[in-house]
């Protein structure tokens, strides 16, 4: 059996001897761009840590892992364009290297080499394992909508969010798992099982980064601290401290929220004392430490090997325990 690190390290050597540039050469050099800028890899990673679990050798099921990949890189060369980023993973996102229509030419051929990889299976679990990809395909969709029409609206709840996100970022991890699953020939039981593992860590991961965007460490978190605040952005933080604000506190998150010419630090520091006053920071944690406890819970349900499940809660406890 591999470890994560074996596993990361199959995935990019697999990447790096794809044939991806042909003619017309400027549809397929931003895709090769992209994919070479590495990342952790964790999509793939859980398709492949999911089919071990099931006593699959991985090498037969690389390339729809590699399918998981090129899609998640996929919609984001779409949502760079969308939120106008200048940068990803420390070099020139693909709209501004090149242009916008370059780039959501290119993410549309890299939907459909995900497709292409996806093939690369069993006949037999095809149409499964196709039903699955496009749930996913059409969920983070969703999830992307619900983001964009938030960035307008002021009515917001946490119940909306959590399901923003669980469409966004979480069920294309409960996808990667549950792909491996599929193609391990595991049982229904056990592939819905390891499904809801993935929403449940999803959700925990999502809602930590919320919570370590606020309260991180900035040189262990690895960004700026405070962004969230500072775009208004609408986080469980943001939307618990409206849900539970009254009288005094309120108006000064009101005054925060509405206020075009501020101090960026200044802003960050008092919203955040505001957090702390309405214990919206001990409630986020409070959520994410239950959402990866019913995670553990689905895992230890599933029948597979036990080194595999091992080594699934290990990684899954590293995404949930970075230094903040």
């Amino acid at each position: 059996m591999l470890n994560i690190k074996e596993l990361q390290e199959l995935v990019n050597k697999k990447i790096d001897s794809l044939d991806i540039i042909s003619a017309p050469r400027e549809l397929y050099t931003p895709i090769e761009y992209t994919l070479s800028q590495g990342g952790k890899r964790i999509r793939p990673v859980l398709c492949l840590m999911a089919s071990q679990l099931f006593k699959k050798d991985v090498n037969e099921i690389i390339f729809p892992a590699l399918a998981v990949e090129v899609f998640h890189n996929f919609t984001l060369l779409h949502d760079d364009i969308m939120d106008n980023a200048d940068v990803r993973r420390n070099q020139p996102t693909v709209h501004k290297k090149w242009d916008a229509n370059a780039a959501i030419l290119s993410g549309d051929a890299m939907m459909i080499k995900a497709y292409q990889y996806l093939c690369k299976c069993d006949a037999k679990q095809l149409p499964e394992a196709i039903e699955l990809f496009n749930n996913v395909a059409l969920g983070v969709c969703e999830g992307q909508q619900y983001d964009m029409e938030f960035e307008t609206r002021n009515d917001v709840t946490v119940d909306e969010y959590l399901e923003m996100i669980r469409l966004k970022t979480a069920i294309l991890l409960a996808g990667s798992l549950k792909l491996g699953a599929i193609l391990a020939k595991a049982s229904k039981k056990d592939a819905d099982l390891i499904y809801e593992f993935g929403i449940n860590i999803g959700l925990a991961f999502q809602l930590q980064d919320d919570y370590l965007d606020s309260f991180g460490n900035q040189d262990s978190f690895g960004k700026k601290i405070g962004g969230d605040i500072v775009a208004n952005k609408k986080t469980f933080l943001l939307l618990s401290a409206f849900k539970n604000a009254k009288g005094e506190d309120q108006l000064n998150l009101n005054h925060w929220v509405d206020k075009k010419d501020f101090n960026s630090e200044e802003k960050i520091n008092a919203v955040k004392q505001i957090y702390s006053k309405l214990k919206v920071d001990k409630l986020s944690e409070e959520k994410m430490n239950g959402f990866y406890e019913k995670a553990v819970h689905c895992l230890s349900q599933i029948e597979g090997e036990n080194e595999a499940k091992k080594e699934l809660l290990n990684f899954s406890s590293k995404l949930m325990h970075r230094i903040n």
